[in-house]
C-alpha cells in the first residue's frame, strides 16, 4: 500500500503548516546550494530546502542521491517532515561543506557542477567520523554511515515493527542434504536410549524430511518389544 494514500487531508494540512514554519526560520530562508532566497522545494533524504532551479539539478542526480519534494504541491510522510525538522540547511551544510575553503566563491562554478561536486563526489564533506554520524558511529559493511544515512536509518528503526521469530520451528530447512535416515537396529538398548531422548523426539525417529518438504512416517520392519 502506498504510504501517501494513508495521509488524510487534515494530516497533509498539518504537514504543510510545519514546512511553512520551517521555511521561515533564518537558517532555511536561502537555498542550501545557490543561496537564492525563498526556497520552495526540498530534498527529503538530505534534509535541505532548495530553490526550483536547484531542485531540477537534484532530480538529475537520481533518487539514490537526492529525493526532491515540493513543500506546497506534494504529499509528505510524517517521517519525512520529522527529518526536515531535525536537519535543515545549516546542519546539513555543516557536514557537506565542512572542508570547503574559507570565502569559497560558488558563483564561479556552474551550479550543476557545484551540486555534483558537493553531493556525488562529496568534495567538501566532513572527514571527521564523529561529525559524519549522529548515532555514535553506526557501522554498515565496515564503514560508518554518512550523516543523512544514519539519521534516516534511525527513523526507519523507529517506524518498522520489531522482528519476531516463529514459534516452534523444529524443522530445519537447511538440512535437506543431511545424511539419509538410518533405522535403529534391533540390538539397540531402548531402556538406555529413552533416558537420553526426549519424548517429543521419538516421533522424529520415525519421520523423514524429503526434498518436497513433506513428512512421511516409515514403520520399522520389526517392532521392538519393551520389557
Amino acid at each position: 500500500m502506498n504510504g501517501k494514500a494513508s495521509i488524510s487531508k487534515e494530516l497533509n494540512a498539518k504537514h504543510a503548516k510545519i514546512l511553512e514554519g520551517l521555511l521561515k526560520l533564518p537558517e532555511n530562508r536561502e537555498c542550501a546550494d545557490c543561496r537564492n532566497r525563498a526556497p520552495r522545494w526540498a530534498s527529503v533524504n538530505l534534509g535541505i530546502f532548495i530553490c526550483m532551479q536547484c531542485s531540477g539539478i537534484h532530480r538529475s542526480l537520481g533518487v539514490h542521491i537526492s529525493k526532491v519534494r515540493s513543500t506546497t504541491l506534494d504529499t509528505w510522510l510524517p517521517d519525512q517532515v520529522s527529518f526536515m525538522q531535525f536537519m535543515g540547511n545549516v546542519k546539513s551544510n555543516r557536514h557537506w561543506e565542512a572542508e570547503m575553503p574559507p570565502n569559497f566563491d560558488r558563483s564561479k562554478l556552474a551550479m550543476e557542477k557545484f551540486i555534483r561536486m558537493k553531493y556525488v563526489e562529496k568534495r567538501w564533506a566532513s572527514k571527521d567520523e564523529e561529525q559524519s554520524t549522529s548515532n555514535g558511529g553506526i557501522m554498515k559493511n565496515n564503514r560508518r554511515l554518512s550523516l543523512e544515512e544514519s539519521i534516516l536509518a534511525n527513523h526507519v528503526v523507529q517506524i518498522l515493527p520489531p522482528i519476531t521469530r516463529p514459534r516452534g520451528g523444529f524443522i530445519d530447512t537447511q538440512k535437506k542434504n543431511s545424511p539419509p535416515f538410518k533405522r535403529p537396529s534391533s540390538s539397540v538398548d531402548f531402556d538406555k536410549s529413552t533416558k537420553s531422548i526426549a519424548t517429543g523426539n521419538i516421533f522424529n525417529l520415525l519421520c523423514i524430511y524429503d526434498d518436497n518438504k513433506n513428512f512421511s512416517t516409515v514403520p520399522p520392519s520389526t517392532w521392538a518389544t519393551f520389557d
